[in-house]
């Protein structure tokens, strides 16, 4: 049957905005969505597409959680912080 689009009751139960094709809404760049601390990314967000492209928007995503996470200023590297940093350092044994 292949992708049919993102879970309708996940986007009711968090309030997020969808487009006129039932995916959701979120910033290309930082992938934020409508509800602060919510991303979204690859088929939810663009619809049924390559797995390249939901892996290279999961990567960029994944860096845009980081910059929340972090708090870091997302404007402050492009939208996105690079890869690695704000990351916890591991400790010296």
């Amino acid at each position: 049957m292949g992708f049919l689009g993102p879970e309708a009751t996940i986007a009711e139960k968090l309030g997020l905005e969808k487009d006129n094709r039932s995916n959701f809404k979120a910033q290309f760049g930082n992938f934020a969505t409508s509800v602060d601390g919510v991303f979204a990314a690859g088929d939810c967000r663009r619809g049924q597409s390559l797995v390249v492209w939901a892996i290279t928007e999961g990567r960029q995503a994944a860096a845009a959680v980081d910059t929340y996470l972090s708090r870091n200023d997302p404007n402050a590297a492009g939208d996105i912080t690079p890869s690695g940093a704000g990351l916890v350092q591991p400790v010296a044994a």
